[in-house]
């Protein structure tokens, strides 16, 4: 069975918060350690430490980066001393710390190199040290290919680097064929992120809730001067991936660029469940001071509905609807198939009829939450519509299992669902009935027809 984690980001998110709250869930500290020296990388090493915020005992994980590499990630006077003698409370400094999650905050910063024009510098490049050399997506990739790691967590690695390279691009007009990463920020997020891919592997997630994002307001010091908080490449990620974000109003940038690409590359539902057990509980560390500590506080899950036993699982997914009325019924074959191979549950039509009685048709789609801004993309980019309505929906659902029949010449899917009595049902699936009907010169009628009577 799968694990629920649920992330409770009242204070922020950062890699360096993320790796250390799991590692304290439980997560392999070994696994990670040779996962990290498998890569051919550079420049750091790594301390898994504890340490107390606010009494409380929390895990530290430390990327500490080579004297030439160093960015000053942790230089309150550098990154907020531009603040001091403003009417913002004796503790402000502390507040915009804002990366104070770890220095992985100013690392995901420092990395973004954003676009050819700016290589020498990364968008939260807070350092003035350190080599010119620069890595883009094509070398980060190639690095992350040879670490040792199952392919779930080199998959996780690659889709977190491209939600950042994705924003970053945005943010500097570019592409991410363009975007380049400091040789600052790339070691330490490299690192990260590979970590944090590791660590969420090796627990076994397959459901991560997040109800909420603190970010904090201000400004802070980069390279080029000072931006706004949310920084451009955390406002566009919070916006492409339907992060839930709450402004706290508290001095600092609580989000790094890198937290909010974890946090939209594994978030899966955006509500808790109405009852729930909790397992474990784990607390990453930020590294620098604030007003409130920085925590991230991550916990394994136990839902109620696991105590009905297999006969029942409840769950949510999400229906997106369109009505559309000069579309073609080649365009709609082609808009199914689209967002079908981009993870759809389901993708139907139901004629309608619209204004001033023209017929048409209603677009309906089922997909988990977190698939939802792709299949609007699909869907604006494919039909000619102009809005889109969402709703969520409870939904009950069978256990089901995939299994194989032979048949005389070839081999045939089924799907098996158990009902709540027990008893079971057998579905075959279409794509492997249609393949063996053509491989073989019938009918697909010819193939039911030998399955049933091997049912018989």
């Amino acid at each position: 069975m799968g694990r629920t984690l649920y992330l409770e980001c009242e204070n922020g998110i950062s890699g360096d918060m993320f790796v250390a709250a799991l590692l304290d869930l439980g997560a392999s500290e070994e696994a990670v350690r040779k996962t990290l020296s498998s890569l051919p990388l550079e420049g750091y090493k790594v301390k898994v430490s504890r340490v107390k915020k606010s009494g409380l005992d929390c895990c530290d994980f430390h990327v500490i980066l080579d004297e030439n590499l160093e960015n000053h990630d942790h230089d309150m006077e550098y990154l907020y001393g531009h603040l001091k003698g403003r009417s913002h409370g004796e503790d402000h400094d502390h507040h915009h710390g804002h990366h104070s999650h770890g220095e992985d905050h100013d690392h995901h910063h420092g990395h973004h190199s954003h676009g050819e024009d700016h290589d020498h510098h990364g968008q939260h490049d807070h350092g003035h040290a350190g080599s010119h050399i620069h890595r883009g997506m094509k070398e980060i990739q190639e690095i992350i290919a040879e670490g040792e790691m199952t392919e779930g967590a080199r998959a996780l690695a690659y889709r977190i680097f491209e939600i950042i390279a994705a924003a970053e691009a945005e943010s500097h007009g570019t592409t991410v064929e363009k975007v380049h990463f400091h040789e600052v920020g790339a070691v330490d997020s490299i690192v990260d992120i590979v970590a944090a891919a590791v660590c969420f592997d090796d627990l076994g997630i397959t459901e991560t809730i997040i109800t909420g994002i603190g970010e904090g307001s201000g400004t802070v010091r980069c390279a080029h001067g000072l931006l706004s908080v949310p920084v451009p490449a955390v406002a566009s990620i919070v916006r492409d991936h339907l992060l839930p974000v709450k402004m706290t109003g508290r001095m600092g940038e609580l989000i790094t660029p890198t937290g909010a690409a974890i946090a939209a590359a594994v978030c899966s539902s955006r509500s808790l469940p109405e009852l729930m057990m909790i397992e474990k509980t784990g607390m990453g560390a930020g590294k620098r001071d604030y007003e409130i500590p920085s925590i991230l506080r991550a916990f394994i899950l136990s839902s109620a509905e696991e105590g009905k036993g297999d006969s029942e699982r409840s769950d949510r997914v999400w229906k997106l609807e369109t009505n559309l009325d000069d579309c073609t019924g080649e365009d709609l074959g082609f808009v199914m198939g689209c967002l079908f191979e981009a993870g759809a549950r389901d993708v139907f039509y139901t004629p309608v009829y619209m204004k001033k009685n023209r017929p048409g048709v209603l677009l309906t789609v089922l997909c988990p939450e977190q698939e939802i801004a792709r299949m609007e993309e699909i869907i604006f980019r494919e039909t000619t519509t102009i809005g889109i309505r969402r709703y969520a929906c409870e939904r009950t659902v069978l256990p089901r299992r995939m299994t194989t029949v032979d048949l005389p010449d070839g081999q045939v899917e089924l799907k098996i669902c158990t009902l709540p009595d027990g008893s079971e049902r057998a579905y075959p699936e279409y794509e492997s009935i249609s393949r063996l009907a053509r491989e073989r010169g019938v009918s697909r009628r010819e193939i039911l027809a030998e399955m049933d009577k091997l049912a018989h």
